[in-house]
């Protein structure tokens, strides 16, 4: 079964990869063999975050700045990308933000466009970009790190949700777009206590997550690290258009 998950010779582009949930799936890549582009917004961290993949795997570890919510950066990574490698096996899509907001009606058109663009517009464009190179060569595997409140939304995070909700409809036609080489699927996250946790109440968390998460807890980071090397590799190689839930039963929980 480890031959499965072996990613030796490929290629894989994580955006938001310097931190977090996108952290921990750029280290699991580069440790089952793949080389991996780290892409984010602050490139100085990527590179870090690079320098240290190299160090502790020996991997080829490149760290990009990139926006994903400026179209012209998806072109640009995907161009530096085929650049650099000659081809890209495995896009993560997992860069996103979710502003607070006092209201529905104090969310402003320039907030509601930049949580569309970070969350939606910057994954569509790239995904297109990679994903047809990706079909016209040996093919590959997209990968969308969406939300449970795609699924479940609660009013402070609505313009969020329905971008999420809008990435998993994307992803359901990307596993037809380009088919039957490229493969895409969603990876749905529930709470996860990444960089964005040390905010929260925890104490209060903790007893919301009692009463209305069946594991009773937050995810850790390399919790999804598993589901990550399944569709990055061949063990998940007839699944495509599916959505990977991993947030300990939180979604459709009573309470």
């Amino acid at each position: 079964m480890s031959d499965r998950f072996d990613l030796t010779g490929r290629v894989a582009v994580v955006t938001g990869g310097s931190r977090g949930l996108g952290r921990a799936m750029v280290q699991a890549f580069a440790e089952h063999g793949a080389d991996v582009v780290i892409a984010s917004r602050k490139a100085d961290a990527c590179e870090q975050a690079a320098a240290e993949v190299r160090e502790s795997t020996g991997r080829d570890a490149i760290g990009v700045g990139f926006h994903a919510g400026h179209w012209d950066d998806a072109d640009r990574l995907a161009d530096f990308v085929h650049e650099r490698f000659g081809r890209c096996d495995v896009l993560v899509n997992n860069a996103g933000m979710s502003p607070l907001y006092g209201s529905l009606s104090e969310v402003s058109e320039e907030l509601f466009d930049k949580v569309v663009g970070v969350n939606f517009k910057g994954p569509f464009r790239l995904s297109a970009l990679l994903g047809e190179r990706m079909a016209a060569g040996e093919g590959g595997s997209l990968i969308h790190v969406s939300s449970i409140a795609a699924v479940q939304p609660t009013p402070n995070e609505l313009v969020y949700a329905g971008a999420k909700a809008a990435l998993d409809a994307m992803s359901i036609g990307l596993s037809r777009a380009y088919a039957p080489k490229v493969r895409s699927n969603v990876i749905m996250p529930g709470p996860f206590l990444t960089d964005i946790a040390k905010a929260w109440d925890m104490d209060a968390f903790a007893e919301t997550a009692r009463r209305t998460i069946p594991l009773q807890r937050g995810g850790e980071p390399h919790e999804v690290v598993g589901a990550a090397l399944y569709l990055a590799s061949d063990a998940s190689s007839y699944t495509t258009g599916s959505v990977i839930k991993i947030d300990g039963g939180t979604a459709f929980a009573p309470g």
